[in-house]
């Protein structure tokens, strides 16, 4: 009890936290406020917030979307701009036109709702558990665990937090103090038992463990990664190849989505 007072006053919580109404909320950058880019947006904020509110990323690149992207403004039901370059004096060669805008996009619950269930899925609107996440980087002779505090986990942190905010789930990552008054190094964390990882999210505040282990792979110029999480009192484990760490995170996250939400297996 008293070492698990100690780790749990020593952990930095990283957290992101989803609104209810957030759900139905979603962003894509694009280059001005015209409307045919606005269009783009739409349509892809569409599949963002299908896969966000039903929890199933299962949905990214279904075919039978394409029929309801074709008319993705029908389904909104606000937007606003967010100028990523504010501060930034307007110059001729790059006006309102070409300058880069966050458009954010909230949609119509219903129709949302609606379209859902057309798709044979349902909102997960009960309660999301928070998940733990532990994330071992290696790269040739470098590895590390991603933690909320180190400045060389500042880019993957951030990747996690936009990756977890997109799929609306909450994440907490560990401090380093932490990380090393628990004896944990960072080598091999897939290889620990689940019931371990299931302690060490709890003390940090998490429901669920979510472990990964990413390996940079010269030859594909991308991440190999592996994935693990214990529901249920069942396993589950993923693999994803050749990718960027932030497809890595969304694609990690959002299968953490859709074993939690019932939704299956990640592919």
């Amino acid at each position: 009890m008293i070492r698990t007072s100690i780790l749990a006053a020593l952990m930095c919580f990283t957290v992101t936290m989803a609104a209810a109404a957030d759900l139905y909320r979603a962003q894509a950058v694009v280059t001005g406020q015209g409307e045919a880019n606005r269009i783009i947006g739409f349509v892809s904020c569409l599949e963002d917030v299908l896969i966000k509110v039903s929890g199933a990323l299962k949905l990214a690149g279904d075919p039978r979307l394409a029929v309801y992207k074709s008319r993705a403004g029908d389904f909104v039901r606000a937007y606003r701009y967010h100028d990523q370059m504010s501060g930034t004096p307007t110059r001729d060669e790059q006006g309102t036109r070409d300058r880069p805008y966050d458009l954010i996009v909230d949609f119509d619950e219903k129709k949302i709702d609606g379209l859902l269930k057309a798709l044979g899925l349902t909102p997960w609107l009960s309660h999301r558990p928070i998940l733990g996440v532990f994330v071992e980087m290696e790269q040739g002779p470098t590895k590390y665990i991603v933690t909320a505090d180190a400045e060389r986990s500042a880019a993957p942190r951030d990747s996690l937090l936009a990756a977890a905010a997109r799929r609306g789930m909450t994440i907490v990552l560990p401090s380093g103090a932490a990380l090393a008054k628990s004896g944990i190094d960072g080598a091999g964390l897939t290889a620990v038992p689940p019931s371990t990882w299931a302690s060490r999210a709890a003390e940090q505040g998490g429901e669920v463990a979510l472990v990964g282990r990413l390996v940079w792979d010269d030859q594909e110029l991308g991440w190999a990664t592996e994935w693990q999480l214990e529901w249920q009192g069942r396993p589950h484990r993923w693999q994803l190849r050749g990718v960027t760490f932030d497809e890595a995170f969304r694609r990690a996250i959002g299968g953490a989505a859709q074993i939690l939400s019932n939704n299956g297996d990640p592919a």
